[in-house]
């Protein structure tokens, strides 16, 4: 008995250390990314030698997966709990309110840190092939909560679009909601669900292109240079495996160009990267700006705005980069980076705002609802692992329309 006991005080003292690492660890990774953060340093916040830590795991990729299940686990037992609404749109406010107690939670050190999603392409196989399994099952669980039946053919694709949308909304907000303090998360998940259940769009306007539609489609138009085929390259590289996965030798290879013929025009991979952004920055900051200028409502603007930069990820100078890459960049450039990402989610707030004054937006939180139209054309950058014929035109009414009439609108 007394062997029983000691084994099962071992146990808890291990299991209690290892929870300590995982909370250690996850914030780190959110803090400075997976390449910033180093098996020492999560060490050195729980009071262990870099030895010990590798008695739990032993490389860290492990511990990445570690925290990544732990995450999914979680907004698991979330979904679960939302699944025993009656309604889908029960199920969706249920969702986003007991995510966001969690977070309040996590902010006032009452629950371990979950870590965020963002960096995940970083991992290489076979643990890229664990996490994908079990983010897939957890989309399955989210998309059930959408569903209102059996959907098949274009009903389904739109289920899935819709879900991924859900999804990566709710769980995005790990990144933004420490603006806010533990006891407003409530409140915020109830504004959130007001966005995306009700949409942006006032009574009186409607869903259609304007002729601002189509002098967006030619902001970014140009000469094809051999730069903004490297760019292109790195950019959806980055889209798919992250900063590391980036490689020179692959760049080259989806050129079909040499190494030597890499360097000729490139000093070298940072610099291609940071350009890479500056991009992106670029088309961004041109659509907002010609948007600004040009006649029409705050409804007018933001709805054109957001289809042009969705259509520009899928057609032939696309990608965009996915903004939550800043935090896999090195540190002397990453501040710099994110602070351009929020200015550039302050002019969607410019917009909401002059929708609401014109009355073409019904009333809302402009600062959520931005968050909700910022995270949507990032999380468009990877629509195509759900819907595998996304294109331009069907990628705006499947993904951006429901985000601007409400994820439950016919």
């Amino acid at each position: 008995m007394n062997q029983e006991i000691q084994a099962s005080r071992m146990t808890q003292r291990y299991m209690k250390k290892r929870d300590a690492i995982l909370h250690a660890a996850a914030q780190l990774f959110n803090q400075h990314g997976v390449k910033g953060a180093t098996l020492s340093d999560v060490a050195g916040r729980v009071g262990l030698s870099t030895n010990s830590i590798t008695y739990y795991y032993k490389k860290k990729e492990e511990l990445v997966v570690a925290c990544l299940l732990g995450s999914i686990e979680i907004i698991n037992d979330i979904i679960a709990a939302a699944a025993e609404s009656s309604s889908p749109e029960e199920r969706v406010r249920q969702f986003i309110r007991l995510f966001h107690a969690r977070l309040a939670k996590i902010q006032g050190n009452q629950a371990p840190e979950m870590m965020t999603f963002r960096e995940v392409s970083v991992l290489g196989s076979p643990h890229a092939e664990v996490i994908f399994a079990a983010y897939t099952d957890m989309f399955r669980r989210v998309r059930r909560l959408l569903a209102t039946d059996a959907a098949h053919g274009a009903s389904r694709v739109s289920l899935n679009a819709r879900s991924h949308l859900l999804l990566t909304l709710t769980v995005s907000a790990m990144s933004w909601s420490s603006r806010y303090d533990p006891e407003d998360h409530e409140l915020v998940a109830e504004r959130m669900s007001d966005v995306l259940i009700g949409g942006l769009a006032s009574e009186s306007s409607r869903w259609h292109c304007t002729a601002l539609d189509e002098e967006l489609a030619h902001v970014s138009s140009g000469a094809e240079t051999t730069q903004d085929a490297f760019l292109r390259a790195a950019t959806a590289l980055i889209n798919e495996q992250g900063y590391r996965g980036a490689s020179v030798d692959r760049i080259s290879a989806r050129l079909n160009v040499t190494k030597g013929s890499f360097y000729h025009h490139n000093p070298n991979k940072e610099d291609l990267i940071a350009a890479c952004f500056e991009r992106t920055f670029a088309v961004t900051r041109r659509m907002q700006m010609t948007a600004r200028s040009a006649p029409g409502s705050g409804w007018d603007k933001l709805s054109a705005v957001s289809r042009a930069l969705v259509r520009y990820q899928f057609s032939e100078q696309g990608p965009l980069l996915r903004m939550s890459a800043w935090s896999e960049l090195p540190d002397d450039i990453r501040e710099h980076k994110l602070n351009t990402i929020n200015q550039l989610g302050q002019r969607f707030v410019g917009f909401l705002v002059d929708g609401m004054k014109d009355g073409s937006i019904r009333p809302l939180d402009q600062s959520i609802a931005a968050y909700q139209v910022s995270g949507m054309i990032n999380a468009a950058v990877l629509l195509d692992r759900w819907v595998p014929d996304i294109a331009a035109e069907n990628a705006v009414d499947l993904f951006v329309r429901p985000l601007f009439l409400g994820i439950l609108a016919a």
